[in-house]
């Protein structure tokens, strides 16, 4: 019989896998949901907290600019035709400033909460990794991942990290 070389190739890995499947035996694999740390872990409801307070009065304005904005829609919508041209047209120009400064005001506060939910999330993140880190070398895991597409209870220690973040 006369090999041809890719069946040979095939072969000759054999024992190669053979002995990579024996050392998988071995390995001790974690996994943790970083989304339920920064939805669950005390220091995230504490930093959502301080977030809500922090942007509470700007979140007010904006609320009230909005009902301003309803509330002059709703004059021109009921009064345009009894209105004289110069006052709808005063009318409809103020609530297309409105409407503007609206927007900014609301794009503007996103981008801010945004950012300081990223720094306040940062944090937390990085106090997670150390506790991981922790974790894995103290129970001698081989590799704790982040994300998965699939994973067993079984491996996932986010329990673990979420009373270790408690704790601290």
């Amino acid at each position: 019989m006369k090999l041809t070389a890719p069946l040979f190739g095939a072969l000759a890995l054999l024992p190669a896998l053979a002995l990579a499947q024996a050392d998988m035996k071995d390995l001790k694999i974690g996994f943790v949901s970083i989304e339920r740390i920064l939805k669950d872990s005390p220091p995230a409801v504490k930093a959502n907290k301080k977030l809500e307070k922090e942007f509470q009065a700007r979140g007010q304005e904006i609320e009230k600019l909005a009902k301003q904005a309803r509330e002059l829609q709703a004059v021109l919508e009921k009064e345009s035709v009894t209105m004289s041209e110069s006052d709808r047209r005063t009318k409809e120009g103020e609530l297309g400033r409105l409407n503007r400064d609206l927007q900014r005001l609301q794009r503007e506060f996103r981008e801010e909460l945004n950012l300081r939910r990223n720094e306040e999330f940062q944090q937390i993140i990085e106090r997670a990794n150390k506790v991981v880190q922790q974790i894995a070398e103290a129970e001698k895991f081989d590799l704790i991942l982040q994300e998965a597409v699939f994973r067993s209870p079984r491996i996932d220690i986010t329990e673990k990290v979420l009373k270790a973040l408690t704790d601290k």
